[in-house]
């Protein structure tokens, strides 16, 4: 399996790498370990990582308004290399630092959007992604954040639209006919939404997957943090793996690449590295006896 074959996103015509770039972690304090651990980075290395995914050959990065100093780093950084990567963005959910609060009215989605694109440095972007809060149904209900979105579609704004969801609102989503892309957090360590992915990619909806790696617990962040502390199915799968982090990682990442209905799996870091180790991961054969092992293991454990 290589980075530079690429896969559609459902009936969009775009082709994506296997590998995506989650943009959180360059512009807001995220991750497993020390608050130091979590720090996004400053201003230069952002850059540097931002540079460094597009060389690597990776060309979806995605992105949120709630992700605090990402967007505007995205637009600094890349914007002069727009033709190299699809640009998935979000709304709804909108950055007031060092916290975000939600607003998913007609005029703040308006709004949010024309911030989206002055601070990405674009005219167009590729996916906008309802960004959902606790309330979903309720968005979907008021209809306000949809109808800005579509208006911003008519416009020729934004290509095609998304939702970053879970649950049964991620069901409804992918019934309803609105959207052409869902974000779906899904991982070897939490597969519950394989039925509502296999959903979508039979109605032809693309796959994007947030927290592939269990938001840093399938890598080697996990074992800087006490074996007491770490959640039981993370200790169960490094137990499996005979304590070799790298080998959860590969396990992970294998597991979600082997679902032909995933367009895209969104690998964050603050740095290059974690985004190179998953390209180098995929590139090798998995251990396929411990994968079967793997999955049966989180069917057996508890929920969390």
């Amino acid at each position: 399996m290589s980075i530079t074959e690429k896969r559609p996103l459902g009936r969009t015509g775009l082709q994506a790498t296997l590998i995506g770039f989650g943009a959180l972690e360059i512009g807001r304090d995220w991750g497993v370990g020390s608050a130091a651990e979590r720090e996004r980075p400053a201003e230069a290395r952002a850059g540097e990582t931002l540079r460094c995914v597009l060389d690597l050959g990776v060309n979806l990065v995605d992105t949120a308004s709630a992700y605090h100093r990402s967007e505007e780093r995205i637009g600094r950084f890349i914007a002069d290399r727009r033709r190299e990567y699809i640009l998935a963005t979000k709304c709804g959910e909108h950055n007031r630092e060092p916290e975000t609060y939600y607003d998913f009215s007609y005029e703040a989605i308006r709004r949010s959007i024309a911030g989206s694109l002055r601070l990405l440095r674009t005219d167009m972007i590729d996916i906008l992604q309802i960004h959902f809060g606790p309330d979903p149904g309720r968005v979907l209900d008021d209809g306000g954040c949809l109808r800005a979105m579509k208006e911003a579609q008519a416009a020729g704004q934004v290509k095609f639209l998304g939702a970053s969801v879970n649950g049964p609102v991620l069901s409804r989503c992918i019934a309803s006919g609105d959207f052409d892309v869902v974000q779906v957090g899904y991982s070897l360590l939490d597969p519950g939404e394989e039925g509502n992915i296999a959903e979508a990619g039979r109605r032809g909806i693309g796959v994007l997957v947030r927290s592939g790696l269990g938001g840093g617990w399938l890598t080697a962040s996990a074992l800087r943090v006490r074996k007491e502390e770490r959640p039981p199915r993370v200790n169960t799968l490094l137990e499996l793996c005979g304590g070799d982090a790298s080998l959860v990682t590969s396990l992970a990442l294998h597991f979600l690449a082997r679902n032909a209905a995933v367009g895209s799996v969104l690998v964050g870091s603050k740095s290059c590295d974690n985004v190179r180790s998953a390209i180098s991961v995929l590139e090798q054969d998995a251990d396929r006896g411990l994968m079967e092992r793997a999955v049966r293991a989180m069917k057996d454990a508890p929920p969390h």
